[in-house]
């Protein structure tokens, strides 16, 4: 059953745990009825996952969800919507704020209320500038710190902080003493797109009294609020709106929002891009020299033995992970092109070779102190030499498929 109009749901992650709920505090405090949802999967070995309701006074109300398929996450995503819903019938809460618990990421969280038919107006990550590189560079996995979402969890603290850092358009940027130049730096060329508000972790004056708010009475007249404020800066993030589609084609490998060339505060970000295949044989030699060269690297590459194929460059803590991400557009008949989104469509327009269409190297490495000089020279020795790319296709197809096993894992 879809929810009536008038709930706003905001999702609030992050790993930096201190910070997030600083931004939930903001958030109550800032928006007078608001409550905020938390499912805290610390329990899940107990094969419970704990709910609380609570609003800037304290807890309304704590239940717990059974595990779904022995998965904490999945009961999040069974008991979220409904609850949510419940809110929306109820009538009082203007604002939802979904606090995520630590490793769950926004995007799947995003989807899963979007398609249960609420509305989703804002989703922040909350960051700790002095907590940036120590977290990209933690190659541990989430298991070993007791942060699994479930048992065949997987991810890497630093794989999931990444993609928890660049999904948001709105980061919460927590008070930091420790923080320095480059520590603001590197996050602004991580997520140089980002809308950055900063939050305070104790005085939460200053929130606009209740009637700053529109309200609906009892027989569904809406009756203004005699003088209306500005919302705070964190609250109007909130409340701004959000596009699940357009943010998963930000993500997507073929269409990212990659980061530009920057070089400030001892940072630097290289945008690397070529139209000529990689050898495979020779980049595969050079993966954990090219891995390890940033603390965060990502975008798509095209291999000689693999034209058809666009792959995905994605690494961070000394990890890398490399995929298929589905087909080059210039490799499909014209008549798929139908059932490519616009959005892909355009991105390959705007970058279209005419020999080789949109197949092409685009890597962006962003790190403090990259040698960018040597990063070029090495992946630069890893493309097709004259002579072999003279050979053409069918040559390029016979080289050794260096990738085969990792791609299989």
């Amino acid at each position: 059953m879809a929810a009536p109009p008038g709930l706003s749901v905001v999702i609030v992650g992050g790993l930096h745990a201190d910070a997030r709920k600083a931004a939930v505090a903001r958030l109550l405090a800032d928006v007078p009825g608001s409550v905020a949802l938390h499912h805290d999967l610390a329990t899940a070995a107990a094969g419970t996952v704990v709910r609380t309701v609570r609003d800037a006074t304290g807890v309304l109300d704590a239940g717990e969800a059974p595990l779904v398929n022995d998965c904490a996450c999945c009961a999040l995503r069974e008991d979220l919507v409904p609850e949510l819903e419940r809110l929306a019938d109820a009538g009082r809460t203007p604002l939802a704020v979904v606090e995520l618990w630590d490793s769950v990421e926004p995007k799947a969280m995003a989807e899963v209320v979007t398609a249960g038919g609420l509305t989703v107006t804002g989703v922040i990550t909350a960051v700790d500038p002095a907590l940036v590189l120590p977290y990209l560079g933690n190659g541990d996995d989430l298991a070993d710190g007791g942060l699994a979402a479930a048992a065949t969890d997987q991810r890497t603290v630093a794989d999931t902080f990444a993609r928890q850092l660049e999904y948001a358009p709105v980061l919460a940027i927590a008070e930091s003493p420790e923080a320095d130049d480059e520590d603001r730096e590197l996050l602004a060329q991580l997520h140089p797109t980002a809308r950055q508000v900063p939050i305070g972790h104790g005085d939460l004056a200053g929130a606009p009294a209740p009637g700053a708010f529109a309200r609906d009475t009892a027989d569904g007249l809406t009756v203004p609020p005699p003088r209306r404020r500005p919302l705070p800066p964190l609250a109007e993030a909130a409340l701004a709106g959000f596009d699940v589609e357009s943010a998963a084609a930000a993500q997507h490998p073929a269409c990212a929002l990659l980061p530009a060339e920057a070089d400030a505060h001892g940072v630097s970000t290289l945008v690397w891009q070529q139209r000529r295949p990689f050898h495979p044989e020779r980049l595969y030699a050079a993966l954990e020299d090219l891995t390890c060269a940033a603390a965060r690297s990502r975008g798509r590459f095209w291999l000689a033995d693999k034209p058809d194929t666009l792959f995905h460059w994605d690494a961070a803590g000394g990890a890398l992970c490399v995929e298929s991400a589905g087909p080059w557009l210039a490799s499909l008949p014209d008549a798929a092109w139908e059932m490519v989104p616009p959005v892909r469509r355009a991105a390959a327009a705007l970058d279209w070779h005419p020999e080789h269409g949109d197949r092409g190297q685009h890597l962006v490495f962003t790190s403090p102190g990259l040698d960018r000089d040597g990063l070029e020279r090495l992946l630069e020795s890893c493309l097709l030499t004259d002579a072999e790319y003279a050979a053409g296709r069918d040559a390029w197809q016979r080289l050794p498929h260096a990738f085969d096993t990792l791609l299989e894992v």
